[in-house]
């Protein structure tokens, strides 16, 4: 299967022997090529991005990380840390990210013991001319493996999931926010 992209802003997309035409992507050229977005002229501005995490355990892991009885240490401070070194290097791992000098990072961690859960959540700031939603979804994403890896010899069945951006600012798409769904 084949994805070629022609023309700017508007582009005809070949999947197969069909042509659509889309929106196209601002990592690939008129050629197809991947590239890193120029960002160069864009003004720096206040950005900022929220992102989630969930991650659920049997109940006697649960209350492991809760008591602080896991052999391995501090579960949830870890988890903090590597989210915070991850959200750091997000450029290293995911192509075309440009680095960023960020400004701030915070992971924060709601147990919820009705469901044996932990929600992870991690903010992301910057003054610059991109945005930070990679480095948020990266953030929550690791401290989550983080966990997974701290209990895995106490439970296997651990899941992940529900990882999205809650909210982002800045920038010329402005603010977005998540619509909460009861």
């Amino acid at each position: 299967m084949s994805l070629t992209p022609r023309l700017g802003k508007m582009g005809r997309f070949e999947i197969g022997s069909k042509e659509f035409l889309m929106p196209s992507f601002t990592h690939i050229d008129t050629e197809g090529r991947v590239r890193m977005v120029d960002v160069t002229d864009k003004d720096p501005t206040d950005r900022t991005a929220v992102a989630q995490g969930v991650i659920s355990m049997n109940p006697q892991t649960f209350e492991m990380i809760r008591n602080q009885t896991v052999k391995k240490g501090n579960v949830l401070e870890t988890a903090r840390i590597a989210g915070i070194m991850a959200a750091k290097k997000t450029a290293d791992i995911i192509p075309m990210c440009h680095p960023l000098l960020i400004t701030h990072i915070q992971i924060d961690f709601f147990p919820d013991m009705a469901t044996n859960s932990i929600r992870i959540e991690g903010s992301v700031r910057i003054g610059g001319q991109t945005g930070v939603e990679m480095e948020a979804l990266t953030a929550v994403s690791v401290a989550a493996l983080t966990i997974y890896d701290m209990c895995k010899s106490y439970d296997r069945a651990m899941t992940i999931f529900d990882i999205f951006v809650l909210e982002k600012s800045g920038g010329k798409s402005g603010t977005f926010k998540r619509r909460q769904t009861t």
